[in-house]
């Protein structure tokens, strides 16, 4: 995918300022705590405050500041450079697949997967290999089609950004393709998991521009989450 350099460039190129790291809120959010300590950083502490107005967030060490964002938001600030640096679940990167993304460290962290479900009442009643078309309500339209088409079945995809679970019962989708962690919602809404995709964990991620114009800071960061890896295992 074409990026816009000049961005990129803009941001990559000034060490003057602290570096960027861009997190996300909710879930993985929640599970970073131990890894900061690990990493031997601290960050302000209204950064897991959902009720804070603040995006842009100060840390104890003056070389790095964070902003928080939505997850799917996260892969893209540092894609087009507005962040240096990132923390996001594999299904964003699957899903964007963006070129000027480097994800050297795999967290372990705020493990999910992408599945397939659909209604209780009818799965397994159907040869699903004889499928030339499906209706999928999902919000990872590029990973669904990819996986459909990868079977010779075009996904017809009904885009949503949420309760996905409702999709099949009123109609809108025979099956979702969503994030499952335990199941829970899935059954609530009497649906099924029938296929996982992909195994899901949270990375850390670079701006590939950024690494090469500041390899000795944006190193000294990988290093130190590496670091953590290694203090936790």
């Amino acid at each position: 995918m074409d990026l816009p350099v000049t961005h990129t460039a803009a941001l990559a190129t000034d060490d003057s300022g602290p570096l960027i790291l861009a997190v996300p809120k909710g879930r993985i959010l929640t599970e970073l705590g131990p890894v900061f300590g690990r990493a031997g950083v601290v960050p302000a502490q209204d950064l897991i405050d959902e009720d804070s107005r603040r995006l842009r967030f100060e840390s104890s060490d003056p070389g790095l500041d964070m902003v928080r964002v939505r997850p799917f938001d996260v892969a893209t600030f540092v894609a087009f450079g507005a962040a240096h640096i990132g923390i996001c679940g594999a299904d964003v990167l699957m899903e964007f697949d963006y070129d000027q993304i480097y994800a050297p460290l795999d967290l372990g962290i705020a493990k999910c997967r992408v599945s397939v479900a659909e209604p209780v009442a009818t799965a397994g009643k159907d040869d699903a290999s004889r499928w030339s078309r499906v209706t999928v309500a999902t919000k990872y339209p590029n990973i669904t089609g990819r996986h459909f088409a990868a079977r010779g079945v075009q996904a017809e995809i009904v885009s949503l950004s949420g309760a996905m679970e409702l999709a099949p019962s009123l109609g809108l989708s025979r099956l979702i393709v969503d994030l499952v962690a335990t199941g829970s919602t899935l059954r609530a809404n009497g649906l099924v998991e029938t296929e996982v995709i992909a195994q899901v964990t949270s990375r850390l991620i670079v701006n590939r521009t950024a690494l090469k114009t500041q390899p000795e800071r944006i190193g000294a960061w990988i290093a130190r989450f590496r670091n953590a890896l290694v203090a936790a295992a």
